[in-house]
């Protein structure tokens, strides 16, 4: 694939970002507003992450079939309906019945942001070269991550200032453009598989894929425990924050930590040192259990719970972000040169499942127990990832990846 090709499948997937972002900004503050409780807005976002399990099983198949240029403005096109579909949401509905609409338009975007993901991930495997593939995975992910940020405060912002509709028309306005522009100009099939495989293909057959998706289930599921709801309501409920505020910190610790992600390759190969990547997610998912443990001790018996979690979710950020650029790296790694949007479709349909359990359990624990259960319930699941990364396998001898080739290619 053209590096040009590459540069316009990451700025889709860039726009995308943002508007994710900010739509699950809106949704949360517009409804937090409205009184509703802490797993009704759990809820709220369920929908959005099942769809993303099935969307990145069908979506990686169909990628290989079809081309992932196609997949891609296919999502950008669904959030499109999605965020039009949602002005017509009045605070007039019955709860059971604006509940049940908005689930139905989260879904829909949740197949949309699946299938820009998967196809911009996908994308990577086909422009890498030798030594690049993690340096390549890192950047995409990690500034996607960090654009994420932006769009939660881009979301804050617009709810202030436009009011709910007049964000969401922006939001689609900013989406038909570079649905246009993508059309006109990524004209190539990208990432077309050269056999038809079959749809009983999406079910991954390798052991090593296996055991990185099982682990990543977790992995995931151990933030969005505590980010998803738990956080945000604790932050403008309990601590009094505004909408911006919120807004705001979300999207700093988002960017914080897309940026430490897109560092990882230097950070881990510091100079020129040979890291062994397996070995290192079993570390790095050590350290991160410790901190999620130290965050729920601190808000324990800290008087400042602010401090707590305000300082305690920084350093969160900084270690999650080594753990899943490693990952994220990982699975390219494993996965097979042809038809690997199915490999890569697979894994992230496991991360759904850790989001969807996550987004729940951030709702429940929150009522149960407040952001002190969450952090425990999120330190369970850290802790379950590390067993699991203890159990990978090592990277296959013919992948021409390693940490300090792409130190010494930068």
């Amino acid at each position: 694939m053209k590096l040009r090709n590459y540069a316009l499948v990451t700025a889709g997937y860039w726009v995308f970002t943002v508007t994710d972002g900010a739509l699950r900004m809106l949704v949360l503050l517009h409804f937090n507003d409205l009184g509703y409780s802490a797993v009704e807005i759990a809820f709220l976002f369920l929908a959005y992450e099942f769809m993303g399990i099935v969307t990145n099983l069908i979506g990686g198949w169909a990628g290989a079939r079809t081309g992932l240029n196609r997949t891609l403005v296919a999502g950008l096109f669904l959030q499109i309906v999605a965020l039009a579909a949602l002005t017509l949401l009045t605070d007039s509905w019955a709860t059971w019945f604006a509940v049940t609409f908005v689930m139905a338009m989260q879904a829909l975007s949740g197949i949309a942001k699946d299938l820009t993901k998967m196809s911009s991930k996908s994308a990577v495997k086909t422009v890498a070269g030798d030594g690049s593939l993690f340096r390549l995975v890192a950047i995409l992910t990690g500034s996607k991550n960090a654009l994420k940020g932006v769009g939660f405060f881009v979301g804050a912002a617009l709810l202030s200032g436009f009011g709910f509709d007049g964000a969401l028309w922006t939001m689609v306005i900013a989406l038909a453009i570079t649905v246009v522009a993508l059309i006109i100009f990524l004209n190539e099939d990208i990432g077309k598989s050269k056999r038809k495989a079959p749809l009983r293909s999406v079910l991954s057959a390798s052991p090593s894929i296996n055991k990185l998706s099982i682990a990543r289930v977790f992995l995931f599921g151990s933030r969005d425990i505590w980010f998803v709801v738990a956080l945000p309501v604790f932050l403008s409920t309990e601590l009094g924050w505004s909408h911006e505020g919120v807004g705001a910190f979300l999207a700093v610790w988002v960017v914080g930590y897309g940026i430490v992600q897109s560092a990882a390759p230097r950070l881990l190969a510091g100079r020129g040192r040979t890291v062994d990547e397996v070995r290192a997610t079993g570390t790095w998912a050590l350290i991160l259990a410790a901190v999620s443990a130290g965050i729920g001790v601190g808000v324990l018996f800290d008087t400042s719970a602010t401090v707590a979690v305000v300082a305690g979710l920084i350093v969160f950020g900084v270690v999650f972000a080594m753990n899943s650029s490693l990952h994220s790296f990982l699975i390219l790694a494993y996965a097979d040169d042809d038809g690997v949007s199915m490999d890569v479709g697979f894994y992230y349909s496991a991360n759904a499942v850790g989001r969807l359990v996550g987004t729940l359990l951030s709702g429940v624990l929150y009522l149960a127990g407040g952001i002190s259960l969450a952090m425990w319930g999120s330190t369970v699941f850290v802790v379950i990832t590390w067993v699991l990364a203890k159990r990978l396998d090592p990277i296959p001898e013919n992948t021409a990846i390693s940490l300090d080739s792409v130190s010494a290619s930068d």
